[in-house]
């Protein structure tokens, strides 16, 4: 290929990438629904996009490294003190169950439907094994299940990878060294390379928690330092063996992630933006290599494939891995109806397949297009009817509001307990301790100390936090909460308005919604509050009584509406009005 034909290729992914990820972000769906045919067509009017074109023999071991950098990040997430009791016994049944059931079932059904030899079918359903976090992850979001089913799927999801990739690189080699070694040797290689990943991850994260303990670095510098050590640890392991850097990274991430000392912000933008542009880089281009004559031949007998792990595999390894536990019927089901393949499955299926083919593997070439239609075929499904079968069986998450009040103040604690007596379930944290007394006092749940700053991703999600009210008497401290949690907390983030005369560090109008009407500002409330003003709760009846200030509208079902500068919540009967009274006369 000519410069010109490689600078064109390569902006083209690019450009391909991120544009498919805006529209997703548009279309609210997830990016992988487009990101697939995106390629796919770019493939097939093009050769300029080809990979393997461009890159040659190291565009495997990029997808390779690549895929070290999304499952360190995925491994970030992994808090090993939320995994623990049934919880724990179901991840783990369903990694090994898991992955037994469906390398049997998938390898005998891909003999005779998608005519390939054993040890082809063998290699399809060792790449089939994984699911992966960053499709489990944007499905469950969407769907918001309980906060049990979305921590199971997300451990299952970011464990299954490295495993199938290991399970995958043995199946491989052993392919092509045409031999059928017996149980114990395969067991022994994959604990070799288990070790291996392991031992490299340790390292890798002894590392990181020097440099990010000891070193006081930017959150630029720091993202680079994290980078710089998962793809040296990641491509040291792969050195010494095959497909090991998978294992090394999730090790890493999990240990950085649960070591104390490092400084790892939950709020990652640099690093953040790094995994997403990746994600989109690999897929683009792995599916641009799948040729639409490569699938002629192989669509229908893919789809049956997808009928058995969906319909049979599935469900019987859900229910396997669930006997004798406390998970629910309608958890069980949903668990069964959730397992969609992803990144790992695509870059497996392509650094593997085309090597099989050469060497006379029988059916070797279907690897590639069979893989990617079951991977379009699972995310469509999954995407396309998780949220209902989450409703038909109650998994959802309560549709009552749970919102996180900051502050300990009074005025605050009557109001939170205000909103507790209306529906929603209230959540408070604060830093002073006399604060965190009070509120104690008053019997309303107590977030941890670590809660606010966790407010920021995952484990927003994961408590099932709905919105964050900032209401401490520091406006400087409400106005950075608020740009910090407005860009990455998915929920509504509200604060106190500041007052108008007010000087401080940060400009008053800067970052989330203001509370309440004209006028009721913290100092504000503080001294109605003072002077006798209390919350109380009031059925709606047609008007806001007189003298009352509106303050929430909370719904039947428990939803929460505050008033806010930019509008005022509009009730109607059956809903309760949570109001700032006058003070009371002598």
């Amino acid at each position: 290929m000519t410069d010109d034909q490689v600078f064109l290729g390569l902006g083209l992914i690019v450009v391909l990438a991120v544009g498919s990820q805006l529209l997703a972000g548009r279309l609210r769906v997830p990016a992988l629904l487009v990101l697939l045919p995106v390629g796919f067509t770019a493939g097939a009017l093009t050769d300029d996009i080809d990979p393997e074109r461009l890159l040659g023999t190291a565009f495997s071991p990029l997808v390779s490294l690549a895929v070290a950098v999304i499952l360190y990040d995925a491994g970030l997430g992994l808090d090993v003190s939320r995994l623990k009791g049934h919880n724990r016994r179901v991840v783990v049944r369903l990694l090994w169950i898991g992955t037994v059931l469906t390398v049997v079932s998938a390898a005998l059904f891909a003999v005779p439907v998608l005519d390939m030899s054993m040890s082809g079918s063998v290699m399809l359903a060792s790449i089939l094994v994984v699911s992966g976090p960053t499709v489990v992850g944007p499905l469950l979001n969407f769907v918001r299940p309980s906060e049990r089913l979305q921590r199971v799927l997300i451990w299952e999801g970011s464990l299954i990878d490295p495993v199938g990739g290991i399970l995958g690189a043995l199946v491989f080699h052993g392919v092509l060294a045409g031999d059928r070694p017996g149980f114990g040797r395969q067991l022994g290689q994959f604990a070799a390379s288990a070790g291996v990943g392991v031992a490299g991850g340790a390292v890798g994260a002894g590392l990181l928690w020097l440099l990010l303990s000891r070193v006081r670095l930017s959150e630029e510098l720091g993202t680079s330092v994290q980078f710089a050590a998962v793809i040296g640890v990641a491509a040291a392991c792969d050195a010494l063996r095959d497909d090991t850097g998978l294992i090394s990274a999730v090790v890493m991430g999990m240990a950085v992630a649960n070591l104390p000392g490092p400084d790892i912000p939950v709020r990652r933008p640099f690093f953040d933006t790094l995994v997403s542009l990746t994600i989109g880089l690999l897929f683009i281009s792995i599916s641009a290599t799948v040729t639409p004559a490569s699938l002629r031949h192989v669509v229908l007998p893919s789809l049956a494939l997808v009928a058995l792990l969906v319909l049979v595999t599935r469900p019987l390894v859900a229910h396997l891995a669930t006997l004798g536990t406390d998970v629910g019927r309608g958890e069980r089901w949903f668990i069964g109806w959730m397992a969609p393949r992803g990144i790992v499955a695509a870059a497996t299926a392509s650094t593997f397949s085309a090597t099989l083919a050469d060497k006379g593997v029988g059916g070797a070439e279907r690897i590639l297009p069979a893989t990617f239609v079951v991977i379009v075929a699972t995310v469509t499904l999954y995407g396309l009817t998780a949220f209902p079968v989450a409703r038909r069986l109650r998994v959802l998450r309560p549709a009552r509001s749970r919102p996180l009040l900051v502050g300990g103040a009074p005025w605050t604690v009557d109001l939170a307990c205000a909103l507790r007596s209306a529906g929603p379930d209230v959540l408070m944290w604060a830093g002073a301790a006399p604060e965190r007394a009070r509120i104690e006092e008053a019997g309303l749940k107590l977030a941890p100390g670590e809660l606010l700053a966790s407010a920021t991703g995952a484990g927003a999600e994961l408590e099932g936090i709905s919105g964050v009210l900032l209401l401490t008497g520091e406006d400087d401290f409400n106005a950075l909460a608020s740009m910090t949690l407005r860009d990455t907390f998915e929920g509504p983030v509200h604060r106190l308005r500041p007052p108008s005369a007010s000087q401080g560090v940060v400009a008053p109008y800067t970052g989330g919604e203001p509370l309440f009407g004209p006028g009721l500002t913290g100092p504000e409330l503080t001294r109605r509050y003072e002077a006798g003003a209390r919350v109380v709760n009031r059925p709606f009846d047609g008007e806001v009584p007189a003298g009352n200030e509106l303050l929430f509208v909370v719904s039947a079902t428990g939803r929460l509406t505050p008033v806010t500068g930019t509008g005022t919540a509009a009730p109607v009967p059956g809903d309760t009005l949570v109001l700032l009274s006058p003070p009371s006369r002598p």
